[in-house]
């Protein structure tokens, strides 16, 4: 998310519009959206136009869809009726019935009881809003009336459900929210019956009232409001705030001000919204009380009865983690509780086991290095900690801050160690591979290019350059990962002592001026079976780790266009080697672990050639490398050209093969015509 990469696109025509949110069916994998209100498609990931997929035209307009992870798609139409998915696509023109005349739907929720998934829409009439609760393997549909408030309405709805019973909350005009309980099991056969709310929670503190706009549920304790805070004599500013429903006080709050659109989604403990231009994620964490805080056996009564763990470091880089304590001071319970980072200086006195992560980091920031490498250490071995994933990347994060405040720290190691035995991603940690380019770490650039899902194309495309235009002597004389490039490379070559300064942690932050070699070498690397290639294994190690590496076509080709021509010609003849080497084996595979397919060479020459492909043919040295490009690819159609027309006998051939079992020896002579 963080650096705006499509792993997926798919339009509709020109004057369709998608008239629903597309949901994912969790046991096929495959979309489905609505568009027209009538159109129904389904797709999958391979699919690319969304003309040539499943399509069905139903008989009502589609008001939402709701994926249950055990329960397979539910559709609720605009009339109040509701299908699964499987019982709509066995008929899709099947008559939808109208439920609600003359009712219009605000909200719709799902939820699986059991096995049976339950449904439940708000509605509204003249200023009047029901709420209907269906349950579709029953059948069964029971209509509500909501308690009417003067002088205000529902703004927004959520809901959870809990041992058979929905719990509905309403966010009110009024800036308060309110509590409505809806058993599952109903006896009475009254046609409609009237919902009767309590207050739940009252927006606003110190004399500011929160205008919400949208809120979610987080725990029984515990709702996140999105809105703005409406200040004598200031503009409304938007936050999102986290607020306790039990004590009623504000549990954090933070400002937005690149606006947002009002909308707030949570999702395996991480909030969405949009900030500005873009989608923002905030991990948050809800953990269970301990029992030393059940039995009131915390000495400090600083300790907040309530704590939250929001990383809000996704919206600004000047705060590491932020925190804020409960204003209330009771006696814990052993009720569920949140864990918030913090950035209060007051924590010296706590013991250094209580300290949350951002905490410690604050404390180590001044530290020695043996120190502070020390305590990044012991933190990561805490591996019950909650949330590990994110503590991880904030030990780099503080790893990398310390190398860009101190020139000639480089903890090469350290941090090899941590990405090699870590499932990390380049989002998590977005500033490690900027460093790691500085430093010129090429071992480290590998690494993060075979472990990382989510490189953006323009670090991609940097590593690439670095990897092109090192010389192969510097090459020679550092740790690079071979196990791409040992089973089809001759690992012969020259070692050499190299002399460097010491300094911290061994590394050399002013490289010598021959190791960055701007012309390409014209030395050759011999393979075993006398072929050449045109880079030494350490460098073919490295670009295989690019070729590895995910891109998006449309994001990559504006720089790779950059690319010298020189470095382009020399990246162009390794993948030109590596087509022919594959095309030599009957599986077209290249042997070794992590080795180039036949499909990524390919693609990456098809790159490389629209993006320089008239700068190559002007190139005198890039003019035989073409010609042989041609007529190898020209031979090879022929080839398969040739294969095609005898595919039809082969078949055949293995029929009759599978037809009769030959005991003894024999021999067949079979005429291809």
């Amino acid at each position: 998310v963080s650096d705006q990469k499509p792993l997926g696109c798919w339009s509709v025509k020109h004057g369709q519009i998608i008239t629903c949110p597309v949901v994912c069916n969790f046991e096929t994998h495959e979309y489905i959206a609505v568009h027209d209100d009538k159109v129904l498609r389904i797709w999958k990931n391979k699919d690319i136009n969304l003309d040539k997929v499943f399509k069905a035209t139903l008989s009502a307009d589609v008001y939402r869809i709701h994926s249950l992870p055990n329960g397979g798609p539910v559709v609720l139409f605009k009339g109040g009726g509701v299908r699964t998915l499987d019982v709509l696509l066995e008929a899709p023109q099947q008559e939808i019935e109208n439920v609600i005349s003359d009712e219009v739907i605000k909200w719709s929720e799902a939820f699986m009881e059991g096995q049976q998934p339950v449904l439940i829409f708000a509605t509204e009439k003249d200023g009047d809003f029901f709420v209907y609760v269906q349950k579709l393997k029953m059948n069964s549909l029971h209509k509500y009336k909501l308690e009417q408030e003067e002088l205000s309405k529902p703004l927004s709805f959520t809901a959870y459900m809990k041992n058979q019973i929905i719990t509905l909350l309403c966010l009110y005009s009024n800036d308060s929210v309110y509590k409505v309980l809806i058993p599952l099991q109903q006896n009475t056969e009254e046609e409609e019956q009237i919902l009767f709310k309590s207050l739940l929670l009252n927006l606003s503190v110190s004399g500011s009232v929160l205008k919400g706009t949208s809120f979610v549920v987080l725990d029984k304790d515990h709702v996140a409001v999105l809105g703005s805070v409406a200040v004598s004599g200031e503009e409304p500013k938007e936050c999102l705030t986290i607020w306790n429903t039990k004590f009623q006080t504000l549990q954090t709050s933070k400002e937005l001000p690149l606006g947002t659109s009002g909308q707030l989604w949570c999702y395996e403990e991480k909030f969405f919204f949009t900030h500005g231009k873009v989608l923002t994620v905030i991990m948050y964490k809800c953990e269970t009380s301990s029992l030393a805080a059940a039995v009131g056996k915390l000495k400090d009564t600083q300790t907040p009865d309530v704590s939250s763990f929001v990383n809000w470091n996704t919206l600004g880089d000047e705060e590491l983690v932020v925190s804020f304590q409960s204003q209330q001071s009771v006696a814990l319970k052993p009720e569920s509780k949140m864990t918030l980072r913090s950035k209060r200086n007051t924590v010296a006195k706590v013991q250094p086991d209580t300290l949350s992560v951002g905490q410690l980091l604050l404390n180590l920031k001044d530290a020695s290095t043996t120190v502070f490498e020390d305590e990044l250490r012991q933190l990561m071995s805490k591996a019950q900690m909650p949330d590990f994933q994110a503590t991880i990347g904030c030990v780099i994060t503080a790893l990398v801050n310390r190398c860009k405040t101190n020139p000639k720290y480089y903890p090469r190691n350290f941090l090899l160690q941590i990405v090699q035995t870590r499932d990390l991603s380049y989002s998590l940690c977005p500033d490690l591979m900027a460093v790691a380019l500085e430093k010129k770490d090429v071992h480290l650039l590998q690494t993060c290019l075979q472990r990382f899902p989510d490189i953006p194309e323009e670090i991609t495309y940097a590593c690439l350059k670095v990897f092109l235009s090192i010389s192969e002597a510097y090459l020679q004389r550092i740790d690079v990962n071979l196990e791409s490039v040992i089973c089809y490379i001759d690992m012969e070559f020259n070692n050499k002592e190299v002399k460097t300064e010491i300094v911290e942690n061994g590394f050399n932050a002013e490289l010598e001026q021959d190791i960055w070699d701007t012309k390409i070498t014209k030395e050759t690397h011999l393979t075993a079976d006398g072929e050449f290639c045109p880079v030494g294994p350490q460098k073919a190690a490295l670009l295989n780790a690019v070729l590895h590496s995910a891109y998006s076509e449309t994001f990559l080709l504006p720089h790779l266009k950059n690319l010298p021509a020189q470095q382009a010609v020399l990246f162009l003849r390794y993948l030109y080697y590596l087509y022919v080497k594959c095309s030599e084996k009957i599986n077209t595979t290249l042997p070794g672990i992590r080795s180039p397919t036949i499909n990524q060479i390919m693609d990456w020459m098809c790159l490389l050639l629209d993006a320089h492909f008239t700068v190559m043919v002007m190139l005198p040295e890039a003019k035989e490398l073409l010609s042989n490009l041609h007529k190898f690819v020209r031979a090879q159609v022929r080839f398969y050209s040739e294969l095609n027309k005898i595919e039809g006998s082969l078949r055949e051939l293995q029929r009759l093969n599978h037809q009769k079992d030959s005991q003894t020896y024999s021999i067949e002579v079979l005429e291809l015509i």
